[in-house]
């Protein structure tokens, strides 16, 4: 059975403080919650993982990385290695995220690196994609998916999807109030299960959480998660207040 998972990216939001009480609000909130077939996660921001991770540790909450950068060690100022990561604890890093592609220009070689020295060191990825509004509308959204897809994970070797989590996020529904209906959600998803069904077979395809990321709120969580082929959600604005967030974990179960 594969996991459900509902992942909070909190972006460059909370300082050290925040952090600490939303994440003691959260692990107080979900004690008395059975998540036992649900994976939570949040990713705090670089400066506040280590803290963060700490004070979960004892609780059913994970903490992942929103980034990392390729390279193993270097000159490469302001940036955070897989190791470093690593270093503090953690398991699992986010990576090609909508943002980092348009605003840092990360591209498909790009990413495919940053998830080969993820998997190297241990890590696993939940790797982003998905297309923006003009796609959407001109009717090349499968085709752009298909593309971010196979262009930075069809040269992985089967034994690596294990280690994978996909989060589908139509881009033109982060942040902009609109959001994928359920239906929409879960034409996508289906046809990502069947890319890695047609690549690499139905037991990998049908073991792979593949989460939907795109205005995901309390309100319409419930709709979204029942769908047959969505596994949970990658949660950005709804993350950061710890009732909602709690409400979205519960209406995954």
């Amino acid at each position: 059975m594969r996991s459900k998972i509902v992942a909070g990216n909190w972006k460059m939001n909370k300082d050290l403080a925040a952090s600490k009480i939303l994440a003691n609000e959260l692990v107080e909130g979900l004690k008395e919650r059975s998540v036992e077939n649900t994976r939570v996660i949040v990713s705090p921001t670089f400066v506040n993982l280590a803290s963060v991770n700490e004070l979960v540790s004892a609780s059913v909450v994970e903490v992942a990385a929103q980034n990392m950068h390729q390279a193993k060690s270097g000159a490469y100022t302001g940036e955070i290695s897989a190791e470093m990561l690593r270093s503090i604890g953690l398991n699992s890093v986010i990576l090609g995220h909508s943002e980092r592609r348009e605003y840092f220009g990360e591209t498909d070689a790009l990413l495919a690196e940053k998830v080969n020295t993820a998997l190297e060191h241990g890590l696993e990825v939940i790797f982003c994609f998905g297309e923006v509004l003009e796609d959407r509308k001109s009717g090349n959204h499968f085709d752009v998916v298909a593309s971010q897809i196979s262009n930075a994970l069809f040269t992985l070797d089967a034994s690596a999807w294990k280690h994978i989590v996909l989060a589908y996020e139509p881009v033109w529904a982060i942040g902009t109030g609109e959001t994928a209906t359920a239906a929409q959600a879960q034409e996508m998803h289906a046809y990502i299960r069947g890319l890695i069904t047609d690549k690499y077979g139905v037991s990998i395809a049908q073991e792979l959480s593949i989460l939907y990321g795109g205005s995901c709120k309390p309100g319409n969580a419930k709709e979204i998660f029942s769908k047959e082929d969505v596994d949970g959600g990658l949660i950005g604005g709804a993350s950061l207040q710890a009732s909602d967030f709690i409400a979205i974990v519960d209406a995954i179960q």
